[in-house]
């Protein structure tokens, strides 16, 4: 635990003229261990299947779960959106209309505003998910319109192979989609989450106020 607390000092040493929030990415650990993340200081935990997430979650002391936030960051399947709508403060992946109109449709039901990001594929990777970039004005013109979602930004996963140039190039995009977006549709978004341990710093230096750090803190 001594080396994940001094994994995570210096990555926060790293990070501070961006300050951004890191989320901790907990899929492969169980409850017992986000028991002990949390008493290092961590706050916000990523997942990436809803049940087992909820399993864990539903573990926790009241106290960790009062004072942590829960992000899906992993790609939401529809027939599985009711069971996460209301559980996760944030769903990072929505990927096409057909699933946020579901997430809203469950959030009027619970009566709630989901928040939400739209997620963004602009490397065009057939195995990902997301929003092409050519598609994405006129799916956020259509999901805005939905009462019981809110979104909150935007995400995006880079190719793993991209090299340095590579990466800036596509995190400056997505930067520049999310700038585009409020000024076009007159919105003030907050989050561009984007970056994680092998190229979180090139996605802080475009833009990213949203990381996702796994392998680099608990390695």
């Amino acid at each position: 635990m001594d080396k994940i607390f001094n994994n995570f000092e210096k990555i926060k040493a790293q990070i501070v003229p961006y300050n951004p929030t890191i989320i901790a990415v907990t899929k492969y650990f169980d409850e017992k261990q986000i028991i002990k993340y949390y008493e290092m200081g961590f706050r916000n935990f990523g997942e990436n299947r809803v049940k087992d997430a909820l399993d864990k979650i539903e573990k926790l002391p009241e106290k960790i779960r009062e004072n942590s936030k829960f992000h899906l960051i992993g790609h939401l399947q529809t027939n599985k959106a009711k069971l996460a709508v209301g559980k996760f403060d944030l769903i990072h992946s929505v990927d096409t209309v057909k699933l946020a109109n579901v997430i809203n449709e469950e959030a009027k039901k619970q009566g709630i505003v989901q928040k939400i990001l739209l997620q963004i594929n602009n490397a065009k990777e057939e195995q990902k998910s997301g929003f092409y970039e050519n598609e994405i004005k006129e799916a956020f013109s259509e999901i805005i319109k939905l009462n019981s979602v809110k979104i909150c930004g935007v995400m995006n996963m880079a190719p793993i192979e991209s090299s340095e140039d590579v990466l800036h190039k596509l995190f400056g995009n997505i930067k520049q989609i999310y700038d585009d977006l409020q000024s076009e549709f007159r919105v003030e978004l907050q989050y561009i989450s984007m970056g994680m341990s092998r190229d979180y710093k090139i996605a802080l230096e475009e833009g990213a106020n949203m990381i996702r750090l796994g392998r680099i803190l608990f390695e």
